[in-house]
């Protein structure tokens, strides 16, 4: 405040002395009104008590602010009674009344887990942002809030977690992997899987990357996100982000977990005493009773155990640092003869110049599995057998009895050998050289391999397959190897309340697979198993095969962004690929984007909601991305192929395999385009709560499909070709809530929510038409020949249950069906969600974990083939058929349709942790439940069925690996500096 000095002279006249007058009346006035308004210091400190420059003071309603010096120290004069806001992104807002004790404060800020996210890096491809920055839609998962527990996947690991990205584990299978959908599929044949990224490199195998090693997983949603990555973004991107080295000291981490799992639900099917109560109450004199008392689906199984040893090294310092991480896991299945066995190691580095103007990382990953693999034609004999049928005889052979699909499972899955093998390796090198100060030129060169083995020997003494061919073995081996390099340079530059950077670069990319596979039959002795397949005198035209393969992808990206003052930001990104699968007339596409976002809450007119609404940003973004996948090598041209059809060649007097062509040139094939719009809203309140609301619209255009065609002039009657359309469109939720923070206890809860609505928009046009396409083939079950239970036709989306409406039972236990075939059903959720929390008492930690699908359908066709009378006495069925009333065999109709939503409890885990003073060093011991429950109407064994592919999706069809409930226990001990 300005001092107000007056300085009257003797002699002055009166209007001096007037004026004399008024200013010291204005002084008296302006000294009234000082007396209130207060000046206020203080000193900010962090929560380790350092003090904290650029903290923002703020006296709440007004625009009077200031800002922390480098010392933590501020000046500010405010109203007395008014409220100052004190606030750093990253940590806890406080507010503090300001009365006529006030004078001197000092403020301590708690770190905020909530509001860091506004500072957390996330990864965008081809690099990094500010959370804050983003203009896509863009979702972060840390590496320790992901799911824990038993995991032999990678996939399983983010189930649950992020909106709009369902993760389905359709069979409790151990060496089984999940499937990844996000925002619903966008093809009708191609991969509708995201693209998976590690550390940079694009288009990698998930489970090369254990979960252990994870620091960071973004999700990339929305097409102005996933056009750098061009005709392989179509179906999102996961930018997967490993652990490293620290840059202080050396740390040894271990964690260790045993742990004990059973079926979590079987078939309710008849024991043998309802078997022979039944039989007798209908005096069925025919009915055999062999003597036994065998529940076939217990006799599958087994309690199983799982251990996991996993070792992490990190050490490094401000020029270079090195982590390396070793995992063996032995999980055994539910179902004998089932497991997997890995053996995992990885090992990373940085290392810097001397100047830091060079920057290396390398890193290497690797990993074995072996399994042996199921026949899972087990599960439908099991649920076959007259459960009066001993699994072994008086002689102490395996039971034999007569009848279709009667075989004995249990001899079946013991009289085999079987053995897979998996071998996945990922290395990469990577250079970083800043230039001229704002520049940052990468080269990143990678090579990933992934090869597998199989092995099966059938003896001859074995029911399937063993003893009508005398004996059957097969090899198989097929590898994969990508090779990419790429280059990029990036630009950074602050211009006051400026911000602009840019990346540009140039990518090539090169597959290579190759397989081949061999079997025999028609061995003399079984000694050899499937270690000697010359020894079969069997051969047969196709005992033998070979193949490889390549394919070449070219690109050059670009993207820009520019940010003003920090509230308002654009982003624009193309990419154009040039790729050896796209037919001659259509070699290069480009896939543009652009996105804005305004950060509502900088503005000057929302400074009254500062102290409850921190970050208010609305997105908005529109792009378009491709999908390759569906084409695959060499379909745009004219392929000859060998057939079974022979000719005589008279120059050397034999007879020769004919070749003929197999498949028709499209010199138009290119590759599917998705374009997307997406509009989202973040959102931060009260320092403790933050969101997201998402909405999109998805529309892809020139869907592969195999069409008919007429011949001539085609050579060939099919043609892969761009014709349909098809479209999803849905809203997304995300909400975290850092509801208690303090010393001794915390609670955080994560809570998301996805609908997503799909339609088949357009089949046909003038070239390639059809009306309609039948899926969900029930072929092979009693009765069900050339029965197909779903369509795909423009109007419904993929996995539309399709046929007669059922309508109850007639007096005599038959089905009433309706005569006209109509939607019965839709396997698509109508929204899924995930939900968690977690507290700690001092050091006590307990967690849960859940997540569910709503709305989607499920055809039981198993439920349909066992509630059939023909089928006793001979065949088992289940108790519900005994109060069912049904009298009539099996027709496909909606009757055997059920709600399939569920929500699965998903893990539950109770910690310990033990500290060791005046040291970083620490043990947490645990235990851990997963899969305690599953709430859901469905009376299948599970109803996480398969939703994925064009064939079969909400289909349940013998398919019954149980899903197994586990408990494990762990301890987690870290040795630090």
């Amino acid at each position: 405040m300005n001092n107000i000095n007056t300085n009257v002279s003797q002699g002055h006249n009166w209007g001096n002395k007037s004026l004399v007058f008024i200013l010291f009346m204005l002084f008296l006035s302006v000294g009234a009104f000082a007396q209130n308004k207060k000046l206020i210091t203080g000193v900010v400190y962090d929560n380790t008590k350092f003090p904290m420059p650029g903290a923002n003071i703020l006296e709440a309603g007004t625009t009077n602010a200031t800002s922390t010096d480098a010392d933590g120290k501020f000046v500010l004069e405010v109203k007395t009674g008014s409220t100052i806001i004190i606030s750093s992104v990253g940590f806890t807002t406080q507010n503090i009344i300001v009365d006529a004790s006030t004078k001197n404060l000092s403020v301590t800020l708690e770190e905020s887990a909530i509001m860091l996210e506004g500072v957390e890096l996330v990864s965008v491809g081809y690099g990094t942002m500010r959370k804050s920055d983003l203009t896509g839609a863009i979702s972060s998962v840390k590496g320790e809030d992901l799911v824990k527990g038993v995991i032999t996947s990678t996939e399983q690991a983010l189930q649950g977690k992020v909106a709009g990205l369902a993760v389905t584990q359709s069979t409790g299978d151990p060496s089984s992997g999940a499937t990844l959908r996000l925002r619903g599929g966008t093809s009708l044949t191609a991969s509708n899987s995201p693209l998976i990224v590690v550390d940079g490199i694009a288009g990698v195998d998930i489970n090369v990357v254990q979960p252990s090693d994870i620091k960071s997983v973004d999700v990339l949603k929305d097409a102005s996100a996933t056009a750098i990555y061009g005709s392989r973004g179509a179906n999102g991107v996961i930018i997967i982000t490993t652990k490293n080295g620290s840059k202080g000291g050396t740390s040894l981490v271990y964690n260790g977990y045993t742990g004990v799992s059973q079926a979590s639900n079987n078939l309710d099917l008849l024991s043998a005493d309802q078997w022979r109560g039944y039989v007798r109450q209908n005096n069925l004199t025919d009915a055999v009773d062999y003597g036994g008392n065998t529940n076939w689906q217990k006799e599958l199984q087994q309690t199983a155990f799982t251990q996991s040893h996993n070792l992490s090294i990190t050490s490094g310092s401000e020029m270079s640092n090195l982590r390396t991480s070793i995992l063996y896991l032995k999980n055994d299945g539910v179902v004998k003869t089932t497991g997997l066995e890995r053996l995992s190691a990885n090992i990373v580095g940085t290392q810097y110049s001397a100047n830091k103007a060079l920057k290396f990382d390398t890193g290497l990953f690797a990993n074995i599995d072996k399994w042996q693999p199921l026949d899972y034609r087990i599960f439908e004999r099991s649920f076959n057998l007259n459960p009066t049928i001993p699994v072994r005889d008086a002689n102490g052979d395996f039971t034999q009895v007569g009848g279709t699909l009667n075989e004995n499972p249990v001899e079946i899955q013991t009289n085999r050998a079987a053995d897979n093998e998996r071998h996945r390796v990922l290395g990469y090198f990577k250079t970083e050289a800043k230039f001229l100060n704002d520049f940052t030129a990468t080269v990143n060169l990678s090579l990933e391999h992934n090869a597998m083995q199989g092995s099966t020997y059938k003896p001859s003494y074995a029911m399937m397959e063993g003893r009508t061919e005398r004996g059957y073995a097969q090899k198989t081996y097929e590898e994969y190897t990508n090779a990419q390099l790429e280059a990029y340079v990036g630009y950074s530059k602050m211009l006051g309340k400026h911000s602009v950077s840019a990346t540009a670069g140039y990518s090539y990319y090169e597959n290579i697979y190759k397989g081949f596979g061999a079997q025999r039959s028609g061995f003399v002795t079984d000694l050899f198993g499937y270690n000697n397949l010359g020894a079969g005198y069997n051969y047969r035209l196709g005992d033998v095969y070979s193949y490889k393969g390549k394919s070449n992808l070219v690109s050059f990206f670009g993207r820009a962004n520019y940010s003003f003052d920090g509230k308002y930001m654009l982003t624009g990104t193309v990419r154009r690929d040039g790729s050896s699968r796209f037919g001659a007339n259509n070699k290069w596409g480009v896939f543009p984007s652009a996105s804005a976002a305004w950060k509502i809450s900088g503005e000057e007119f929302m400074s009254s909601t500062s102290g409850w609404l921190s970050n208010l940003k609305l997105r908005a973004g529109y792009g378009v991305t491709g999908n390759q996948d569906g084409i695959g090598e060499y379909k745009s041209l004219s392929i000859l192929g060998v057939g079974r059809d022979s000719y005589y060649d008279p120059a050397t007097g034999t007879w020769s395999l004919a070749y003929s062509p197999t498949q028709n040139p499209n010199p138009d094939l290119k590759w599917e385009s998705t374009r997307q719009l997406n509009i989202g809203l973040d959102f931060s309140l009260f320092d403790r709560i933050t969101g997201s609301i998402e909405v999109y619209d998805k529309q892809t255009e020139d869907l592969l499909y195999t069409y008919q065609v007429p011949q001539p002039p085609y050579l060939v009657g099919t043609m892969l070709a761009n014709v349909g359309d098809l479209s999803n469109k849905g809203v997304e939720v995300t909400l975290n809530a850092n509801i208690i923070n303090n010393k001794d206890f915390t609670w955080d809860t994560s809570f998301n929510f996805a609908k997503n609505k799909q339609k088949i928009e357009k089949l046909s046009n003038q070239a390639y038409k059809t009306d309609v396409i039948y899926s969900g083939s029930l072929h092979g079950l009693s009765g069900m020949s050339n029965q197909f239970s779903q369509v795909i036709k423009e109007g419904y989306p993929v996995g539309t249950f399709w046929g007669p409406e059922a309508q109850g039972l007639d007096a005599d236990g038959n089905i009433i069906v309706g005569t006209e075939d109509k939607v019965i059903g839709n396997a698509q959720p109508d929204f899924t969600l995930g939900f968690g929390m977690n507290f700690t008492y001092k050091n006590v930690d307990f967690g849960f974990t859940g997540y569910g699908m709503f709305g989607q359908d499920i055809l039981n066709a198993t439920d349909m083939m066992l509630n059939d009378p023909n089928r006793l006495p001979s065949y088992n069925v289940s108790d519900d058929y005994l109060g069912s009333g049904i009298k009539s065999s099996p027709k496909y109709s909606s009757y055997w349709i059920e709600d399939g939503s569920f929500f699965r409890l998903q893990t539950v885990s109770l910690g310990y942790t033990i500290p060791f003073k005046d040291t970083k060093s620490k043990l947490r011991l645990y235990v851990t439940g997963q899969n305690l429950a599953v709430f859901t109407k469905y009376k299948g064994v599970d109803p996480e069925v398969n939703y994925s592919g064009l064939e079969s999706p909400g289909i349940e069809r013998f398919n019954n690996y149980p899903r197994p409930r586990t408990i494990t226990f762990g301890l987690n001990f870290t040795l630090a500096d």
